[in-house]
């Protein structure tokens, strides 16, 4: 279980990827990543181990939940870094770092044990589900015994919805779909499993009235709010934000494509009230990962 201490942080990252392994003797195709720093402007993107993560949210009072990416169903390769290395180096900065997992679905009964295994052995909190990369529609029966493993055990589903960095503007689009990450396929899950809390990730353009409407009918569904910078953020959004959403509301950053920085200082720019503000920023988080229980 995490053992952060909430009164030592300003704000919980709920959505940050590590990208390079202190293990692996491979690396990880670079390629994507190189395309996500242009799409972002960010030129070449820094690539972070679990360990330089921890250190650069340490230094600046915050704390994250980090994953990898495992779409071995269409790239063929194990992630790297892998899901058992994201959780053993976690626990190593567990004052700053919470883990999650990623399975593609693809992987079936063998998926499932890993899961298991992830949750009963290495403490990982939640699942992250890239259904663009991963090529599934959320509702897709395959998912399904992944959910029952993470409802099980009351933690958390977090999917990719809408169009962010990955991909664009590449030659087709990287391959990736956008069917598959419209959030409308996510309701059918909030519904089947209705004791599950799911996230669903980034500004879900151009589906984001989808997404709220969802936020709002589920008890058990957020939104976080990363991928995008908040100036970009559209005005209904900033306004279910600040009202009727506002203790479902998540602050991420999807970094490092993204900084923390940038996005908390774009973030002051939006009419959010100052009483709602510390909600969106840690409050909501620390809640959805029980963090008051560690």
């Amino acid at each position: 279980m995490a053992t952060i201490d909430l009164s030592a942080i300003t704000a919980i990252d709920v959505h940050t990827h590590v990208h390079k392994s202190v293990r692996a003797d491979r690396d990880l195709d670079h390629a994507r990543t190189e395309d996500m720093g242009r799409y972002f402007g960010i030129g070449t993107m820094p690539r972070y181990t679990v360990p330089e993560l921890a250190d650069y949210y340490r230094q600046r009072g915050l704390a994250c939940v980090t994953f990898t990416v495992d779409s071995i169903s269409q790239t063929g390769e194990e992630p790297i870094p892998d899901n058992f290395e994201v959780a053993e180096l976690a626990a190593e900065d567990a004052d700053v770092v919470i883990p999650f997992a990623s399975i593609d679905p693809a992987r079936g009964a063998a998926g499932v044990r890993q899961a298991r295994k992830l949750i009963t052995d290495f403490g990982v909190r939640g699942f992250k589900f890239h259904p663009g990369t991963q090529a599934f529609y959320p509702n897709d029966r395959l998912a399904y015994p992944l959910y029952e493993v993470i409802s099980e055990f009351g933690l958390i589903a977090l999917f990719h919805t809408g169009q962010t960095g990955v991909g664009a503007g590449t030659r087709g689009g990287g391959g990736i779909r956008l069917k598959y990450s419209n959030p409308l396929y996510l309701d059918d899950v909030a519904a089947d499993f209705p004791d599950m809390d799911i996230i669903l990730a980034h500004p879900s353009f151009p589906w984001q009235d989808v997404a709220l409407s969802i936020a709002t009918h589920k008890p058990r569904v957020y939104i976080d709010l990363s991928g995008w910078s908040p100036k970009y953020f559209s005005p209904t959004l900033v306004q279910y934000a600040g009202s009727l959403l506002k203790h479902k509301m998540l602050f991420g950053t999807d970094f490092p494509v993204l900084t923390p920085e940038r996005w908390m200082a774009d973030f002051e720019n939006l009419a959010i009230k100052p009483e709602v503000r510390p909600l969106i920023m840690k409050e909501n988080a620390a809640r959805l990962l029980r963090l008051g229980d560690s």
